[in-house]
């Protein structure tokens, strides 16, 4: 998706809100735009999002896209569950995929409990639970986030940087506007900046390319997950370290809670009556891998498309003062 020369303004005489504005948005990219309150940043993903059109220049190649707004219109005559499946529809899934897609998100964002409920009776957090997962339904090429944590629970936001990881890592874009300056820290590709109509890049933040970085250069990130009992090892990215491979450990008796479930992607391990190779009879092999951030999104990508798929428990950025840990072999776990 290429941006050139783009503007934006409100009304003939107005005055402009973007103006010159040339960006490349590309395939499996991540981008955080910054800027303070009436900047324009709003305007830029609206633009992004194909809901305004350009005053001046032009947006070409823009992919399947879903938006997540400010402002959830939350007063629609429907339930939640009526609502996504609707929205699941629009964005050309089948009504079948669209209910199925939209159970599947409430209960990963821990509210499949109002599938029933008029979205105009739904509480703030709840409703902007129900935002996120609309734009999350049909796997869109380009994902656009305004403000989408605001309003949600830890749980919720942990889902979400979740989804932002696995929708990277599947090849889509995301854009994202936060007030939290922690959010997905050290992560994106580049970080932009709406200054007096213009965008800017922050200095530091942009990577050329992860073969121009070099492996395992930058930020780094660490993918927690687990897979069927006597899963091999994945071949990792250069540069990447194996802190944890061994058995997971013994679940407790009574079901995970939905918000330590949400919290984490993909199909859940089959968990076997056989001995797997390296852990006990029906345990699953647990990994812990830390990577450059610039690398994770094939790590990823080899995790989830392995044959049987890995279960990604956990996607975190580590901060310069985390503790590292000696790598654990298997044979030192068991």
């Amino acid at each position: 998706m290429r941006l050139r020369g783009v503007g934006r303004r409100y009304g003939l005489g107005g005055p402009w809100v973007l103006r010159g504005v040339d960006l490349e948005v590309p395939p499996g990219s991540l981008t955080r735009i910054q800027g303070h309150n009436g900047s324009g940043k709003s305007t830029l993903l609206r633009l992004l999002a194909g809901i305004d059109a350009p005053s001046a220049g032009r947006i070409t190649g823009r992919p399947p896209t879903a938006y997540v707004p400010e402002r959830f219109p939350a007063e629609l005559p429907f339930s939640a569950l009526g609502y996504l499946t609707h929205l699941g529809r629009i964005h050309g899934l089948s009504r079948a995929a669209a209910a199925r897609g939209a159970g599947e998100w409430l209960e990963r964002f821990g509210a499949d409990g109002y599938a029933g409920t008029p979205l105009a009776e739904l509480s703030k957090g709840t409703s902007q639970k129900i935002a996120v997962a609309q734009a999350l339904l049909a796997s869109p090429g380009l994902l656009i986030l305004d403000e989408a944590w605001t309003g949600l629970d830890q749980a919720a936001r942990r889902v979400l940087d979740t989804a932002v990881a696995e929708r990277v890592a599947d090849g889509g874009a995301v854009v994202f506007v936060d007030h939290d300056p922690r959010r997905l820290a050290g992560v994106p590709d580049r970080v932009l900046r709406v200054t007096e109509t213009r965008l800017e890049p922050v200095d530091g933040t942009v990577r050329p390319s992860a073969a121009q970085d070099g492996p395992g250069a930058g930020p780094r990130v660490r993918v927690e997950a687990e897979g069927v009992p006597g899963a091999g090892l994945p071949g990792e990215p250069a540069g990447a370290v194996v802190r944890e491979y061994g058995p997971a450990p013994a679940p407790p008796p009574a079901a995970a809670s939905s918000a330590s479930a949400s919290a984490s992607y993909g199909p859940a391990p089959a968990h076997g009556s056989g001995s797997g190779a390296d852990g006990p009879a029906g345990r699953g092999v647990r990994l812990t891998v830390e990577v450059g951030a610039a690398d994770s999104d094939g790590l990823l990508r080899t995790l989830l498309t392995a044959e049987p798929p890995w279960h990604i428990r956990a996607v975190t950025t580590i901060n310069d003062n985390d503790t590292q840990e000696p790598a654990r072999g298997a044979k030192e776990k068991a």
